[in-house]
């Protein structure tokens, strides 16, 4: 059973979400009679956020980015400090890191590989001077030297990393990618995946209802591989600097009307979306059934490297983007999609499964309290607990389930959601997606991204065991941290 400390928590969690649902009703009801903005917003008054860090100061730099001038749609890029290493020695970083993740034997949940000690030992010195912090021999330098944050070398030679879209949960109605909680766990998968991690702000209701949070999760996808294309552009513009007339360097960008690069530096430099080398050798086949000639490549590195990770709420975006980017197809190069992660999906039905009759008043998210939650997020005239976007399981839905991405699938013991997502997971490798789940015994929902539960030992247990199942499908070196 979860602790005294966490069942009180979870009381006055649930007071303050149910007052926080209630006053967002009462505010849409009192403007109810104006059109819904379409600007939106992504983060409440209430919200504890915390600042961005362009600097690795404790290994991982952070920058917001506001990638959409018609809403308020924004990502927040988690850059490891990892990227800084050479990129010949990209097999000994991912070595390394993977060797911190052998620890304990702490039986977390009920298929539970142990826990590590590797993030127990966080660096405490302060971050007061990270932004401002000036020298009195620098107070006097040039306005070129005011940015103290870090810039990527123009060498080129810059270490590559995949990529991890990060959606973050609060029941579509609250939360933040800048929040205190979310900023804390995206640098830990940062650091423990190895990946540059996007955390995405999306539109949040009743201000912005169905689908702008999920079609915000499509835009970031398709901003990622505008990012990727642009950064080929400018490489074969010449990469960087040039010799200027006066005898200066000269940096050359792919830049807008108004004159503002479009290629987003830090992306440009280490990012890895989409991985391909080139063709040791080729042959022919032909098919004679169709008559189709198919040239078939064999390729010594063919690995897209972009993952989705999403929880609760956030876990329904991450899926819905799958299914969209199964649907775009090629339209998306050189993004793919090649895996993603639901941390305990906010599913729900008109049936109830065993767990939502059994455990409907369960810890910080009840399931009146997220009914609620819903009807604030779909449009009055969708609304509907099969709903394409809560339900799963309804048929029809997109896309045939065995194109879906590999999917891997957290869920709590004491979460009424659990048995949805469980389903979700049979269905998928059903059709043979690698689909696991991994549950964790004593467990509440979000019990690894609530910020009271950020810190417990089953927290970081989870982080490992999502990176150990990510390096599979991110990794140089193939499938060697398989289960």
């Amino acid at each position: 059973m979860p602790s005294v400390g966490v069942k009180l928590y979870s009381v006055f969690f649930k007071f303050l979400l149910k007052h926080r649902l209630q006053n967002r009703i009462q505010s849409e009801d009192s403007s109810s009679s104006s059109s819904s903005d379409p600007f939106g917003v992504t983060t409440r008054p209430e919200e504890s956020v915390s600042p961005p860090n362009p600097l690795f100061t404790d290994g991982v730099a952070t920058k917001d980015i506001h990638i959409d001038p018609l809403t308020s749609l924004s990502v927040r890029i988690f850059l490891p400090e990892s990227a800084l290493s050479p990129a010949s020695g990209s097999h000994s970083g991912k070595s390394r890191s993977f060797n911190s993740l052998a620890g304990s034997d702490l039986l977390l949940r009920r298929n539970s590989h142990g826990s590590s000690n590797s993030l127990s030992s966080h660096k405490s010195e302060a971050r007061r001077s990270s932004y401002a912090h000036t020298t009195t021999a620098s107070a006097s330098s040039s306005s070129e030297e005011v940015y103290r944050g870090y810039a990527p070398s123009s060498s080129g030679k810059c270490r590559k990393l995949p990529v991890m879209l990060q959606f973050h949960g609060g029941g579509w109605v609250s939360g933040s990618n800048d929040s205190v909680a979310n900023d804390f766990f995206c640098r830990r998968m940062a650091k423990h995946c190895d990946v540059i991690v996007l955390a995405v702000g999306y539109r949040l209701a009743p201000e912005n209802r169905y689908p702008a949070a999920c079609e915000d999760g499509f835009k970031v996808l398709q901003w990622l591989g505008k990012q990727a294309n642009l950064a080929e552009c400018n490489k074969s513009m010449g990469g960087g600097l040039r010799r200027g007339g006066g005898g200066g360097e000269v940096s050359k960008h792919v830049v807008d009307a108004f004159g503002a690069s479009l290629v987003e530096p830090w992306l440009a430099s280490h990012a890895d979306p989409s991985r391909y080398a080139k063709p040791k050798s080729f042959h022919f086949a032909l098919v004679s059934s169709e008559k189709v000639l198919f040239m078939i490549w064999y390729v010594c590195v063919c690995l897209p490297r972009c993952v989705l990770l999403g929880v609760s709420c956030g876990a329904n975006i991450a899926d819905y983007v799958s299914r969209k980017a199964i649907e775009a197809g090629q339209n998306l190069d050189p993004v793919k999609v090649v895996a993603q992660v639901l941390m305990y999906p906010f599913f729900i039905g008109t049936v109830p499964t065993q767990s939502e009759i059994k455990q409907a008043n369960s810890y910080f998210y009840d399931k009146p309290m997220c009914i609620l939650a819903w009807k604030l997020f779909l449009p009055e005239e969708e609304f509907s607990l099969d709903h394409p976007a809560a339900n799963p399981l309804v048929p029809d839905r997109g896309p045939p389930l065995k194109f879906m991405p590999p999917t891997l699938t957290i869920v709590a013991e004491h979460d009424w959601m659990r048995d949805r997502a469980i389903a979700y997971s049979e269905e998928l490798r059903k059709v043979n997606v690698d689909a696991p789940v991994l549950e964790y015994k004593d467990a509440v929902h979000e019990f690894a991204t609530l910020d009271m539960l950020l810190r417990t030992p089953q927290a970081q247990a989870c982080a490992e065991d999502i990176a150990i199942w990510v390096k599979k499908y991110i990794s140089l070196r193939g499938h060697e941290f398989s289960y």
